[in-house]
This record gives C-alpha cells, sequence and structure tokens, in this order.
C-alpha cells in the first residue's frame, strides 16, 4: 500500500523484538542492525512467508509505515539477490550489483487469501547495512501490530469465508518504479 507520503509493509518477528519495537516506536535491541532485513510490502506475501503468525521466531506481525522518499533509495541502490539472464549480461555484471549494494531485491509469486501462488510477483526488499540504519533511524513513521489481524484472517480461512478473510488486508496496488529501476530489477518479467 502507498499513499502519498509513505509506503506500508509488513514485517514478522519473534516477540521479544516485536514488544522492543513497539515500545521505542522503532527497531531496538534486540534487533540486530548487522543482519539483512526483509520488508515485504504484500500482506498476504508476508503471510505466507510466517505462517500466519505462528512459525518459530516469526509470532508477531508489524505494519510498518515508513517514509516514501526513504522507500524509493532502496530499489534505486539495489541488485537482484539471483542472477537474472537478460537483466544481467553475465554473471561478473550481477556479481558486481551485488557487492556494490547495501540492498537486496527478490522476486516470489504473490499469495491470494488462501496463499496460493499468484500469477504476478511481489516484491522483497532485504535491507543491509547503511540502508538498515536509515530504516531505523529516519524511515519508520509509525509501527503497529496486526498479529491479530493476521490470525482472524487466517482463521476465517480456516473456516471457509474467503469473502470475509479478504476484507482485513489493506488494498495494494503495484508501485510505480522509474523505468531504469524497473530495468534493473527485472520488474517487467
Amino acid at each position: 500500500m502507498h499513499p502519498d507520503s509513505t509506503i506500508t509493509v509488513d514485517q514478522a518477528y519473534p516477540q521479544r523484538i516485536a514488544e522492543a519495537a513497539l515500545r521505542a516506536g522503532t527497531f531496538v535491541a534486540p534487533f540486530k542492525r548487522e543482519r539483512l532485513t526483509w520488508i515485504k510490502p504484500s500482506f498476504l506475501g508476508m503471510m505466507y512467508r510466517c505462517g500466519w503468525a505462528s512459525k518459530p521466531d516469526q509470532e508477531r506481525v508489524l505494519r510498518i509505515e515508513i517514509d516514501r522518499t526513504g522507500f524509493e533509495r532502496a530499489p534505486a541502490h539495489a541488485a537482484l539477490s539471483h542472477f537474472r539472464p537478460g537483466v544481467h549480461a553475465d554473471h561478473d555484471q550481477w556479481r558486481a550489483q551485488v557487492a556494490a549494494s547495501p540492498v537486496r531485491v527478490q522476486w516470489d509469486p504473490d499469495r491470494s487469501v488462501p496463499l496460493e501462488p499468484q500469477p504476478w510477483r511481489a516484491v522483497q526488499v532485504g535491507l543491509s547495512g547503511e540502508t538498515v540504519d536509515r530504516y531505523v533511524d529516519d524511515w519508520i513513521v509509525d509501527l503497529t501490530d496486526v498479529t491479530e489481524l493476521a490470525r482472524s484472517t487466517h482463521s476465517a480461512v480456516l473456516d471457509g469465508r474467503i469473502e470475509e478473510a479478504g476484507r482485513p488486508p489493506p488494498a495494494e496496488r503495484p508501485y510505480p518504479l522509474p523505468e531504469a529501476i524497473r530495468r534493473r530489477l527485472g520488474a517487467d518479467g
């Protein structure tokens, strides 16, 4: 989701990291800045990854509003997490991009409410180094706990109430990337 000034992303964490972040309004210890941290703009993609907030160390789901200008820096400084013919001339070009970039981008199938793969892709953005510092210190506008939303949506899915389950997630739409960044990240195919 992306209103004018912010982007909404979701992340799943263990209880201890989520509680500390909610108290502080940003990520603090025991969150580790030196680790790659993946943000996911797709709520259902996050639900697939964290098993509706049931996987170990992913029991809490946080919705993070981040500054749009900050977020736009990430794809502009990103490298794909895997070599992709047609995007990279060769493996050496891809390795050079990865070595020079503090941001990784990975494209996974987006998910339906029952978490079935969709024909379109959803982005995951991995932040490391200085980009994690900017994310934690400058980009976060708001943090909320959406664990109960995850669980109630999952419960509706399990009960076969798919239409009801599809209502809670925020409306998501494709993010308009500049053409040069689209090509660099293989966003067209």
